[in-house]
């Protein structure tokens, strides 16, 4: 169970709530985006599980300007120094294909580490093509939605990518999981991992409270509400993973 995080109190609750990786981000509103050095070198002395480092230098999409792939560079750089266990990245190319040569040159950059091919992937043409240009350029993972709003809703692609895959890469549903859907989810396409928030709503400690000013331009979320890892919700979707893979016989 890989959790997505974006504070340190996240990193520490999905840990406790037995979490076997995090994803470390920031800006998950907009699918996230680099974490500060700062953030990882806190988390990793707070948590002992691998921490892999999210490298997208903006919100949207994912064919970068010369400039942006130079601050993915510097930023494997930096979170390398910082501790990263590992990296999460995709780049495609204008026409909706994966960047051979640029991933190509991140993935070098970022070994020895794992690195996974996130949800660019569900923003590609042709996702069969996409999956053997990602396993050619020997990603180890790819994060996916199977295509979809939700991985429930891509389960049909989601499976198809895992018998394809096979042993070249690990092909892990992401996208809207929780304890309603995760295991239809890992029955219909058995995967061997997945990814989630196990979030809850947590109310701001601000005691005053200026209402009605927003730092947000476009999207603008209750400045008085914060999202975090919910220890309890990550125990009971492992419990419920654990179930599933157990009867179904799949070695994790």
């Amino acid at each position: 169970m890989e959790i997505c995080v974006d504070s340190v109190v996240s990193a520490l609750n999905a840990e406790a709530g037995g979490a076997s990786r995090l994803e470390l981000c920031a800006n998950p509103v907009e699918g996230g985006t680099t974490p500060t050095s700062g953030l990882l070198r806190v988390v990793k002395r707070r948590v002992k599980i691998p921490v892999f480092a999210m490298v997208r230098p903006r919100g949207g999409d994912f064919a970068y300007t010369e400039d942006e792939f130079g601050v993915m560079e510097e930023d494997v750089r930096d979170l390398k120094s910082c501790g990263a266990d590992g990296f999460v990245f995709g780049i495609l190319t204008p026409s909706g294909g994966v960047d051979v040569e640029r991933c190509s040159r991140l993935v070098e950059l970022c070994r020895p580490y794992p690195v996974t091919f996130h949800r660019a992937f569900d923003m590609v043409k042709d996702p069969i093509e996409s999956l053997e240009d990602i396993l050619r350029i020997t990603f180890d993972r790819v994060l996916t939605s199977g295509r979809c709003g939700t991985a429930l809703g891509g389960m049909p692609l989601i499976s198809q990518l895992v018998e394809r895959a096979g042993t070249r890469a690990v092909i892990v549903p992401g996208g809207g999981i929780n304890e309603e859907n995760l295991e239809a989810l890992l029955r219909g396409t058995r995967a061997k991992e997945f990814h989630c928030s196990a979030r809850v709503t947590s109310v701001s400690k601000m005691e005053y409270r200026h209402v009605g000013v927003a730092m947000g331009s476009n999207y603008q979320p209750d400045e008085f509400v914060l999202k975090v890892a919910d220890a309890k919700r990550a125990s009971a979707l492992l419990s419920i993973a654990k179930g599933v893979w157990r009867e179904t016989c799949i070695n994790i």
